[in-house]
């Protein structure tokens, strides 16, 4: 279960407010993996009129499907407020605001008043639903005939550091990627209606009644050096690691982590020329019978 490793969680209750800067940063460095997906999705959707971005988060991405679609317009669906604030305040500053607008919901119950959309983008949100399957139903309900689909879940952990970083056992990443498993698995167990799922994705889009038309993985390759905005991205994000993973990780982990995140020390991750950024997100896709 790889798919909750390539963007920040709080596995517990989330401030909003305070997450809006990581995740912001998270999806602007990643932009580049957006900006391919989205022109991968316009060669099968050249010219949609209406894109809802279903848990759009703090709007990196829905304004980026307005410039990839010049002639649509693009509603930014997220249940947390200040995050569609973030949203109309960057549609405002790049231009977008005509055709940028914010539905404030819950997946799936808040979908039911949205008009048809000829594109469907789901970025990483389905898996905060507790039933999958049924929030893939409310998610078709949504598509106008002939509409796609575009579900991002899947990929592989991102990898920042090489598995021998010369402090501590070998492997810390792997080990953090256990701990996040276990976290998620829990996460995923507490939502309402929780509901086990094999993770076959485009199964269950059949499931919901559509029929898949590609999956497709983009790869996000920042080589060391990493960039001064990639390295404050990378220290933010163990920097989150270390706070939220701290009691299922062994001692000596913690110490290296606290190693890695000091900026006084020439070996932590403010400083490390081998630091890089390399990840990898699938997206799946399934169209609505026109």
């Amino acid at each position: 279960m790889a798919q909750h490793h390539t963007h920040p969680h709080d596995h517990t209750h989330p401030d909003w407010v305070a997450m809006a800067r990581l995740l912001e940063r998270h999806a602007e460095i990643t932009s580049p993996t957006y900006t391919r997906a989205a022109a991968w999705l316009a060669e099968n959707r050249p010219a949609p009129r209406r894109i809802v971005d279903v848990g759009s988060g703090p709007g990196v991405v829905t304004c980026l499907l307005a410039e990839t679609f010049p002639g649509a317009e693009v509603v930014a669906v997220d249940a947390e407020e200040p995050l569609l604030e973030r949203t109309r305040a960057r549609a405002a500053r790049t231009g977008l605001g005509e055709r940028v607008r914010t539905h404030r919901a819950e997946l799936p119950s808040g979908l039911d008043t949205l008009d048809p959309a000829d594109l469907l983008w789901v970025g990483k949100s389905l898996h905060h639903v507790g039933d999958q399957r049924a929030g893939l139903t409310a998610l078709a309900g949504v598509l106008a005939p002939g509409g796609l689909l575009a579900l991002l879940e899947g990929g592989l952990p991102a990898r920042v550091l090489p598995r021998d970083i010369g402090i501590g056992r070998p492997g810390l990443q792997s080990r953090l990627d256990a701990a996040e498993d276990e976290a998620f698995t829990e996460m995923r167990a507490a939502l309402p209606g929780a509901k086990d799922e094999t993770e076959d994705w485009p199964a269950l889009l059949s499931a919901a009644g559509l029929r898949p038309s590609g999956t497709r993985t983009f790869l996000l390759d920042l080589p060391a050096p990493l960039s001064g905005p990639a390295r404050e991205h990378a220290v933010a994000s163990f920097t989150r690691r270390r706070e939220a993973l701290a009691d299922r990780l062994a001692e000596d982990d913690r110490a290296v982590l606290d190693h890695l995140l000091d900026p006084t020390d020439p070996a932590s991750l403010h400083h490390r020329p081998d630091a890089f950024l390399l990840a990898a997100q699938t997206f799946h896709t399934a169209t609505k019978e026109g």
